[in-house]
């Protein structure tokens, strides 16, 4: 008889409250507590002459940024990612407010992935602060230890966080499981620092009293729909018969739905992947408008732009299509398009092509948003040499009449 197939074992790895930890590599005074990240460069904690460092709080914010993440200490006021920071001033005005730094997060995403791999190259890369690993086919992973029989599988996950630790002075946390879905809900079970082992036998007693938003890819909308249905945790969903779920889903969301359910979930670690596309944006702290506030304006076009021609570059990337995006006073968002003959990753390029694409957007709004995206991206290697251009002048931007 041929050997049994070895145990599948996916982990899903989350580095903790990442941005935040970061910033408390930087500012180790602030370590214990809240701290917020979010809003513009013009909260920098500032030198004294004593040479310690004055920080900025959330008592005396004033504008429309949100929070990008937050330290531990200031989650248990309730502040969370994606609140408006005038919001989280009610609940934790004490809050030291620090800005973002992508450069820097961006530096340590590559650090700890690399870490990573050292013990484990089988990466699929999710994002800056997340990662899935295959750790089937590893030596010892299939093996017990002592009295625990998953004993091989945990000391490479331990070796792994342990490694990420060395080469960031960072803690993560890592879900294991026999695939991704049920790895991506164990490894938010034990934050900060821990490591979840989840087998389809802890199904029933680990994951179905959780409520059915953990399971990632039920979003909002959906889980309003199951909770009109009297489903609101995941054992709920999996006591439901499939063709129910069809019934009032659709067939193929409907039958995902019960098989998420139940943690069942075959989709493979994918280790090459390309990005889709390549954007930055900013939320204005104050809306402003194309006549009155067009040098501002057009400065953060230029900036955005530029951001988005550095992130193509150094990724090796080029844009066939260039776009914009605006949010106007009323929350109303625009998005305009332009694909260009040639793909382009250079500041002149890139600009030129939004500003086309600005002049077919009305702008007698006041705008909160601005923001630029490069998308059908292609490989700059695979290119041949465009012609140079000259960046349009501002005062072509934002004419505003």
């Amino acid at each position: 008889m041929p050997p049994p197939a070895p145990r599948r074992w996916i982990a899903h790895l989350d580095m903790d409250a990442f941005y935040a930890s970061v910033e408390l590599l930087r500012y180790p005074e602030l370590a214990g507590q809240p701290v917020v990240i979010g809003g513009g460069r013009r909260h920098e904690p500032r030198q004294r002459d004593d040479g310690t460092r004055e920080f900025a709080t959330l008592a005396t914010y004033k504008g429309r940024g949100v929070i990008t993440t937050a330290t531990y200490p200031a989650r248990d006021y309730g502040v969370r990612s994606g609140m408006g920071l005038m919001k989280a001033a009610q609940l934790a005005p004490q809050a030291v407010l620090l800005p973002v730094d992508h450069d820097e997060y961006k530096r340590y995403s590559r650090r700890f992935k690399a870490a990573v791999a050292e013990v484990a190259p089988h990466i699929e890369d999710r994002g800056i602060d997340e990662i899935y690993i295959d750790l089937t086919e590893l030596p010892g992973a299939q093996d017990s230890l002592g009295h625990d029989p998953f004993g091989g599988v945990r000391a490479i996950a331990l070796e792994i966080k342990n490694n990420v630790r060395r080469a960031t002075g960072l803690s993560c946390s890592i879900g294991l499981t026999p695939n991704k879905l049920l790895s991506k809900i164990a490894s938010d079970l034990d934050k900060p620092d821990g490591l979840t082992i989840v087998t389809h036998d802890d199904i029933p007693r680990q994951i179905w009293p959780l409520p059915v938003r953990r399971i990632n890819g039920i979003g909002p909308k959906a889980a309003v729909k199951l909770a009109q249905l009297g489903i609101t945790r995941i054992g709920e969903l999996a006591e439901r018969d499939m063709a129910f779920l069809i019934e009032r889903f659709g067939r193929s969301y409907g039958a995902w739905l019960h098989a998420a359910s139940h943690g069942i979930d075959d989709r493979p670690i994918v280790t090459l992947s390309e990005p889709v596309s390549m954007s930055r944006e900013t939320t204005f702290d104050r809306d402003l408008h194309a006549k009155t506030d067009r040098a501002v304006l057009s400065r953060v076009f230029t900036e955005l732009a530029e951001q988005v021609a550095h992130d193509l570059q150094r990724s090796g990337y080029a844009g066939r299509t260039i776009g914009i995006k605006l949010r106007f006073d009323d929350f109303k968002t625009v998005t305009r398009d332009l694909t260009l003959p040639h793909p382009v990753n250079d500041l002149a390029g890139i600009r030129r092509a939004a500003g086309q694409c600005l002049k077919r957007v009305d702008l007698t709004r006041r705008i909160r948003l601005l923001g630029v995206r490069a998308g059908t991206l292609v490989r700059a290697r695979d290119l041949p040499a465009a012609p140079t251009l000259e960046p349009e002048a501002e005062r072509e931007l934002f004419a505003g009449d």
